[in-house]
């Protein structure tokens, strides 16, 4: 090959893609030929690019290999064959150039690789014990392979930090996470994720970066690469086995977590041995990994995806189905503006890593994650976990050890980290509308929580549900279990029957979430602190009194109801002149203080309320209280959720009869 840069054409699934070629005697850092086209241009009407090459099947042993190149293939055709790639832009990949690799890997390492193109028949028979000590096999076309997949990540990876594509897939080999900075190793020759921060860092603005490596082996190179580099946090989950699953040693162990101004940026979670599944890595998402990342705010995520800890493939003999990879994927896309690079590493069944790719490709695309089974989470994992968050604890505030102690659980629940489940769903199913606030505390509180049906401006009758299902707390019988799936049917059914119902009567619905979101540091410029009573009168102020609704309902669940009742304490007048009914779905939560003052206050409230609770609740030991609240409902039914899914029926009666005592002519929709 001459020096300098030539390009040539490709036809990859019909279209024809601009393959730039370079040579190591180049030496500036350029990108792609087609950068000078607008983002417009490029990637038009697309928001999910991928990348992919044959020529990187190239790489291959003759006497067969796990790290198969039919991996690659298999993928993209399971991908081409779901839908998934009709929906993606190619982004036009490139081979990865000296200069950018010499960003992460001495000038040795790159020789060493580049000298296997030179390399005969009877040179690769003659290094195979050479090789095989550093679990790798080599081609001739092996520098060619290695340095298409590490452009191809750099190219996905500065195709979302340059907003051309919201999220990208790389879909390369050989993989590169093993490999250090002076070392090739476990089927890896270059770092590829380490490359492409390091590229983006360089030509973007972008600075700090989360890299989320699942791939059932510690990366140990990628951690080496950033290991005293506070603007990227590497975070592994992985077989550890005490130090004796490859590539061994204490590298990987939860100890080790940087060093000099990289301290607390290397997080490892090790599991001590195999059959590690779905409950397990969400359990560590839910307490160690999305907290950290939260309180690290990264601009981009990478994910190094490798799909050994997947159900099937037998070196990592774990069991990860593609359901438990989609929520993964779905957590980490609530970080960095949705700002997702997802980088194949390894997995060897090639039926496992191709189904698992799909999960993720399509939860990427905007799918909502695959329904999970019932759940146990395993005593070795929530140990695990205990012990992962005693240590970063001294690194990270967010982390705190006594919520996940297995042996002293804080209470008899756990958060489910799927906050964006329900909101996914009105807008996907019922083509809610997001409900923006202008205070800045409220907006990084509430964000992307209060959706409204189209009609709400017009519609005469508005029925506004506050709630905390947005994060659904999911009731255990102990620490360790977790049946999401029920608890998150529940969910649904509840969703699709109030909706229903709302949009059958000819109602508007404003639904409102007022669990705030965790972390937040602004504060409100004045106010009560109470920021769910706060939302509520914003909301009251700039919304609701701006419709053209003269019949409101107000209904309550959970912790709900309290930021109901702050509404008509707060804005009684409005509120006596407006609502004409109120429902409270109290669950297990204090019942709220009855509006006490504002003269006939107490008796239009009794007259239009309507309290339900469970019959175990603690307030039916005292019936003074219960005969403030009119209306109450004694329900058998103790789990919140199902509480109120289990008294919709009676509440619709209850609220249809509030209305039908109003004006009719309001009940139906504007023409």
């Amino acid at each position: 090959m001459a020096d300098g840069a030539a390009s040539s054409s490709m036809e990859v699934d019909g279209l024809d893609l601009l393959v730039t070629s370079t040579t190591h005697a180049e030496t500036t850092v350029v990108v792609s030929e087609t950068d000078n086209l607008p983002s417009s241009t490029r990637f038009a009407a697309y928001n999910v690019g991928y990348v992919y090459d044959p020529r990187m099947m190239l790489h291959s042993c003759s006497t067969g290999h796990q790290e198969d190149p039919d991996r690659i293939s298999r993928i993209f055709d399971t991908l081409k064959a779901g839908g998934c790639i009709a929906q993606m832009v190619p982004i036009p990949i490139r081979e990865i150039r000296r200069e950018e690799v010499l960003l992460v890997h001495s000038e040795s390492l790159w020789d060493k690789v580049m000298a296997i193109s030179s390399m005969t028949e009877q040179d690769i028979a003659d290094s195979t014990a050479y090789y095989d000590e550093l679990s790798l096999y080599a081609h001739p076309s092996t520098p060619l392979c290695a340095r298409l997949s590490c452009g191809g990540v750099v190219e996905a990876a500065l195709a979302v930090a340059r907003g051309q594509v919201k999220r990208s897939f790389a879909i390369v080999r050989p993989p590169g996470h093993h490999a250090e900075p002076d070392e090739h190793m476990g089927f890896c020759f270059f770092n590829n994720v380490a490359v492409a921060v390091k590229v983006v860092q360089l030509l973007t603005p972008i600075r700090k970066i989360l890299i989320l490596d699942w791939d059932i082996h510690h990366g140990n190179g990628t951690q080496r690469a950033f290991y005293d580099d506070p603007s990227v946090l590497y975070i592994s989950l992985h077989r550890y086995d005490g130090g004796q699953f490859y590539p061994n040693g204490p590298f990987g162990s939860m100890v080790s977590c940087g060093e000099g101004p990289g301290l607390g940026y290397s997080v490892n979670i090790p599991w001590p041995q195999n059959h590690m599944g779905d409950a397990d890595y969400i359990y560590a998402f839910q307490h160690v990994i999305m907290p950290i990342a939260m309180e690290f705010t990264p601009q981009l995520v990478i994910i190094s995806s490798g799909f050994d800890a997947a159900k099937g493939d037998e070196l990592g003999e774990c069991d990860v189905t593609p359901a438990g990879y989609s929520h993964m994927t779905h957590m980490l896309t609530s970080l960095a503006n949705g700002r997702v690079v997802v980088a194949l590493e390894g997995g060897y069944d090639l039926e496992a890593i191709s189904n698992s790719a799909l999960a993720v490709t399509q939860t990427i695309l905007g799918e909502a994650p695959q329904q999970l089974d019932p759940m146990v989470v395993s005593e070795v994992a929530a140990e695990t976990i205990w012990q992962v968050a005693l240590e970063q604890s001294k690194h990270w505030k967010n982390i705190n050890p006594k919520a996940c102690d297995p042996l002293q659980p804080e209470d008899d629940s756990v958060t489910f980290s799927i906050p964006a489940h329900r909101q996914d769903y009105l807008y996907r199913q019922h083509e809610m509308l997001q409900v923006p606030f202008a205070p800045e505390a409220l907006d990084e509180r509430f964000s992307a929580q209060a959706a409204c049906t189209a009609d709400v401006m017009d519609n005469q009758t508005l029925v506004v549900f506050i709630h905390e299902l947005g994060n659904l707390r999911v009731e255990l019988d102990s620490v360790m279990e977790c049946n999401v799936q029920m608890e998150h049917s529940y969910m649904i059914d509840m969703s699709k029957d109030l909706i229903g119902w709302v949009k059958d009567s000819g109602y508007a619905l404003l639904d409102i979430n007022v669990l705030p979101k965790p972390f937040a540091t602004k504060k409100l410029a004045r106010g009560s602190g109470n920021y769910p009573g706060e939302l509520m009168t914003y909301i009251w102020d700039n919304y609701i009194e701006m419709v053209s609704a003269r019949r409101v309902v107000l209904i309550g669940h959970g912790p709900g109801c309290e930021a109901l009742m702050y509404l008509i304490s707060h804005r009684t007048v409005a509120v006596m002149r407006m609502v004409t009914a109120v429902v409270q779905v109290v669950g297990h939560s204090n019942l709220p203080a009855t509006p006490r003052d504002a003269g006939d206050i107490m008796t239009w409230y009794h007259k239009r309320s309507l309290a339900i609770l469970p019959a175990n609740h603690r307030v039916f030991t005292s019936g003074k209280v219960l005969k403030r609240h009119g209306n109450v409902l004694r329900m058998d039914e103790t789990k919140p959720i199902r509480i109120l899914h289990t008294a919709l029926p009676t509440i619709y009666e209850f609220i249809q009869a509030m209305l039908d005592k109003s004006s009719p002519q309001n009940g139906t929709r504007d023409s």
